[in-house]
């Protein structure tokens, strides 16, 4: 027969009288059974005991042993070959561990365990457990108690995890820190199965290999020491030391430390990578204190060192600076946009480059402008002709085909004693030059060109009083409609008379532009305009003000507010007005120009576009913008001679228009032909001095019955042309 939990009568009587305390505990810790001596070890009755958790008569910290120790003895049984069901069952050598009574005093004992042999496979599973009081001993133990009791508080105080192995390879001991870093179910660690607990440690590793190699090299190596670092695949990183534990000189087991450091990690690996970012950033400085960084060339700093050098070099040395920059560059950037704008400079320096020797220095200075060092050349003007040749051949940007353009000042040291500020000076007033006499070509600097700077300065100097004097005058010139013959149009033209000369607009508008004088310039002819043309307009509703707009103007956020006041202000209706502005005004990123032009549309201002044909845009991009009608430019009249020639680009230009529900004026109609010409094509209005050219305000009633007058005889004449 095999035992029982529940002993015959007659043995029953002997563990009755055991000085020990005997309990039987099942698999999950409850009390089955007790002895006399188990009530009066512990102070409970036996009623108080049966179907209670064994855990209650043990002090903490020696709470979970004895079911560790039913998990290896179960352990054990598994793996023994005996037949389940005989009288040989495992059991455990005793071991130390500390009682509780019902009193809550603690009391030291030593504690044997047995697994109890099953009546069948079906019957639970449980184990005999024998309690000696040792407490006799405790006055000999009491200062080993405490020395344990400071090691286990410093083990648990401290930041780091410690697992103690054994000579014989098995886990004998850890603290809390550990469980916790590792994240080791308890559970686990009870069963004792350190293979187990291994394989969960390894699943959290990127290089598992190298852990257990290294353990591997320790346990060949009982007296060596080692640290290194463990990377886990949730990105944390440990630190592990590892150190032999010794009892005198002898080698017992190995202590492991654990410390987590994947905060100091991060922090370094951020140092490391803002010490490489800043290494990175200041070659990038480097080179952009030198290096422009669009093209690549020089820039201004490291030209401004070679041209200071090249001037400190031997007396005689030829020394050139050629200072260029791009014709109309503006364009390319507010009508194909900054990244065509930016690959037309790249080209450029591309080829700049090519024109020069690999020694020749080559820099950007800013925008489109850039600058060309020659130090012993035999012939500057040479490569200035190259230059000049080389930026005239096309280029295809986004499908566009451009011809670049530039005017370029040469400027060489010669006898005189000049710096390197003198010399750039010097090129730039050639560079000024070349612009002024038509562009897209090259000019040596000649002293006299310094009167022409002079004068340029002085002109804007005398633009400024002229403005603050009031001194700037408004002309009209008429505008007839080719369908009623009489004039419904007259245009405000700003003039300037000064020592008694007028000075022509295409001098002194260019000077108020740069200076940004024109945004007060165009507000007077706009005030002037209103104020004296009121009786004129308030006669007709069907007649208009046409007044240039500026760019410049534009650019203010409150223009259009400020045109509907000066018209309030001069009881003008707005519909009465037409504000004419160039096509390259639709293209400028600043000011929401499209936006302020819409509003006053709405408001009832027309919009006309001014100088058509002469920029970048075409007749499709008529339908995207704001205006009312188009005003052809006198360049396209011009080509009208005898009327009887064959133009198609002024036939597509009235036409689109029209289509497009745009009414057309032509500029500069200078003669009957090509009134009748334009006539012809249905041009709804015409303008030039065939019928009047700009007049004062005085003179402006003759000027309207003078351009009646001519188209009157200009009708006759077709009349007359019929029969």
């Amino acid at each position: 027969m095999t035992a029982s939990p529940y002993p015959a009568p007659g043995i029953e009587a002997v563990l009755e009288s055991s000085p020990d305390a005997l309990l039987v505990v099942t698999e999950d810790g409850t009390i089955l059974r007790v002895n006399a001596a188990t009530e009066r070890m512990f102070g409970y009755t036996r009623d108080e005991l049966l179907g209670r958790d064994h855990r209650m008569l043990l002090a903490e910290g020696f709470r979970s042993g004895l079911q560790r120790i039913f998990f290896a003895l179960r352990k054990d049984a598994d793996a023994s070959p005996a037949a389940p069901h005989t009288d040989t069952t495992p059991s455990f050598h005793p071991v130390e561990a500390y009682g509780l009574r019902r009193d809550g005093t603690e009391f030291q004992g030593e504690v044997a365990c047995s697994l109890l042999a099953q009546d069948s496979e079906d019957a639970p599973v449980s184990m005999a457990v024998a309690v000696r009081d040792t407490s006799h001993r405790q006055a000999a133990d009491a200062g080993l108690r405490e020395a344990m009791s400071l090691l286990s508080a410093t083990l648990e105080s401290t930041a780091d995890g410690i697992l103690v192995v054994g000579g014989d390879g098995r886990i004998a001991g850890v603290n809390n820190q550990f469980i916790s870093m590792w994240g080791i179910p308890r559970e686990l660690l009870a069963t004792q199965d350190d293979e187990a607990v291994l394989g969960f440690v390894l699943d959290q590793l990127v290089d598992p290999g190298q852990f257990v190699e290294k353990v591997t090299a320790l346990y060949a190596a009982p007296s060596a020491e080692s640290h290194d670092v463990l990377d886990f695949r949730d990105g944390r990183t440990f630190e592990r030391y590892s150190r032999p534990q010794k009892v005198a000189d002898k080698v017992v087991g190995r202590v492991w430390s654990f410390r987590d450091v994947t905060p100091a990690r991060i922090a370094q690996d951020r140092i490391t990578q803002a010490m490489a970012d800043l290494a990175e950033q200041a070659a990038q400085l480097k080179d952009l204190a030198f290096k422009d960084p669009l093209t690549g060339l020089s820039n201004r700093q490291l030209f401004n060192d070679h041209l200071a050098a090249a001037l400190r070099g031997p007396y005689g040395t030829a020394v050139d600076v050629l200072l260029l920059d791009l014709d109309d560059f503006k364009e390319v950037n507010d009508i194909l946009g900054h990244h065509a704008g930016d690959q037309m400079l790249i080209e450029v320096g591309r080829r700049l480059r090519e024109c020069v020797r690999p020694n020749d220095v080559v820099a950007r200075l800013g925008g489109d402008e850039f600058v060309v060092l020659l130090v012993g050349s035999l012939d500057a003007e040479a490569v200035a002709k190259r230059i000049v040749e080389a930026l005239r051949v096309p280029l295809w940007i986004d499908g566009t085909m451009l011809r670049p353009s530039l005017s370029l000042g040469l400027a060489s040291i010669n006898e005189d004693a000049v710096d390197a500020s003198e010399l750039l000076r010097r090129a730039d007033v050639a560079m000024y030059a070349a612009k002024t006499a038509g562009k897209n070509r090259y000019l040596r600097f000649r002293p006299e060109m310094m009167k022409s700077l002079v004068e340029r300065t002085a002109l804007e100097a005398g633009l400024r009083v002229a403005v603050d004097a009031g001194q700037i005058a408004v002309h009209y010139q008429p505008i007839v409609s080719s369908r009623l013959g009489v004039v419904v149009k007259v245009e405000a033209l700003a003039r300037w008379e000064r020592d008694g000369e007028t000075v022509p607009p295409q001098q002194f508008i260019p000077a108020a532009e740069r200076s940004g004088l024109i945004v007060e310039i165009g507000t007077e002819v706009l005030l002037k305009g209103c104020t004296e043309l009121k009786p004129w307009l308030a006669e007709d509703s069907s007649r208009s003000l046409a007044v240039n707009v500026s760019g410049v103007q534009l650019q203010h956020g409150d223009f259009a507010e400020l045109v509907l006041a000066v018209t309030e202000s001069c009881g003008v209706d707005p519909r009465q007005l037409v504000l004419e502005v160039t096509e390259s005004v639709f293209f400028d990123d600043d000011c929401h120009v499209i936006q302020q032009l819409t509003g006053l549309r709405k408001a009832g201002v027309r919009v006309a576009l001014d100088d058509f044909g002469t920029g970048y845009s075409s007749l499709g991009r008529l339908q995207d913008l704001p205006v009312d009608t188009l005003k052809i430019d006198q360049s396209f009249t011009s080509m009208i001679h005898t009327g009887n020639e064959n133009l198609p680009i002024l036939s597509c230009m009235v036409s689109m228009a029209h289509g497009l529900g745009l009414t057309v004026t032509a500029e500069g109609v200078e003669t009957a032909a090509q009134a009748e010409y334009l006539m012809n094509l249905d041009c709804d209005s015409l303008q030039g001095f065939l019928f009047s050219g700009p007049e004062a305000e005085p003179a402006l009633a003759a000027a309207i019955a003078r351009s009646a007058g001519a188209f009157a005889a200009l009708r006759g004449d077709r009349v007359a042309g019929r029969r």
